[in-house]
């Protein structure tokens, strides 16, 4: 089971990677089973959600909707697998809930739902909107004189949409220091590279011209990703982006990368290969 603290912690990388692999693992098995899902961008962010859970998300599995607790959304709703997978290991739901993983009358359902998920704050999956809802819970937490903080993961296609950029302008003029974005930016989305859907870059600039404190990190290296957790805010009443840049099917080397394994699910000698090599790469 992935430890969970209540306040930050210094956190033991080995553990942490390992919990990473079991998210992978999980990844694999859920989609599989359900034969759907989206592997693919659910493992490019195992790092960055399993040290979030264990060293700086204040919350309590025995708890979900505890007053004061920090505010976690998945705004790429579709990649729930790994989120699924995290709670199940942080303890919210027993281990075995995952088996049900997008199967008819499963909470668990193909895009993060709340309903019946202790840990999901909001359910999720229309992309661009996670982000105007954790800049309204971060305003009411500010202007309430709550000592929470919201994080928010958001998908690199996200950055596509107005909606989007509406909250990344909103928040900085209200000084919104208690909330934090992370992009997972695996440069593959649902049609295509980023670049060839439409190029972002310089996306780091982007974020910084809108107000934010931004941090660009390698977002497998848990070393770096805690260091910059723990460093927010970056810049004092603003808010911070955290531009990770990952690996879409991250582990698996015939997923790394590859569009097709944004939407499809592994099955027979494919399962049977990215099983072993998230084994070979513990």
């Amino acid at each position: 089971m992935l430890p969970v603290t209540l306040a930050p912690a210094k956190p033991n990388l080995d553990e942490l990677q390992e919990a990473a692999r079991r998210v992978r693992v999980d990844v694999l098995r859920m989609t599989h089973k359900a034969q759907s899902g989206h592997p693919g961008g659910s493992m490019s962010m195992a790092e960055l959600l399993v040290a979030l859970y264990a060293t700086r998300l204040r919350v309590d599995p025995k708890d979900p909707k505890k007053a004061g607790r920090d505010r976690f959304i998945l705004s790429k709703g579709h990649g729930c697998a790994a989120l699924y997978a995290v709670l199940a290991e942080c303890g919210y739901f027993p281990v075995e809930r995952l088996d049900t993983f997008y199967q008819d009358g499963s909470p668990l359902a193909g895009h993060a739902t709340h309903k019946d998920v202790p840990g999901v704050e909001v359910s999720t999956g229309s992309l661009g909107h996670g982000l105007s809802l954790g800049t309204g819970m971060a305003l009411v937490g500010q202007r309430d004189g709550k000592g929470y903080r919201v994080w928010v993961v958001l998908s690199d296609g996200e950055c596509d949409e107005g909606s989007t950029w509406e909250p990344a302008l909103f928040a900085p003029h209200h000084r919104l220091d208690n909330l934090v974005a992370i992009v997972d930016y695996n440069k593959v989305q649902s049609f295509g590279t980023v670049k060839e859907v439409l190029d972002l870059e310089p996306l780091a600039d982007k974020w910084r011209a809108f107000g934010w404190g931004v941090r660009e990190i390698d977002g497998h290296d848990l070393a770096a990703i805690d260091e910059a957790y723990a460093a927010v805010p970056f810049v004092a009443g603003r808010p911070s982006c955290i531009v990770a840049h990952t690996i879409k099917g991250k582990g698996v080397s015939y997923m790394e990368g590859k569009l097709l394994w944004h939407y499809r699910a592994p099955r027979g000698e494919d399962l049977e290969t990215a099983l072993r090599e998230i084994e070979e790469g513990a």
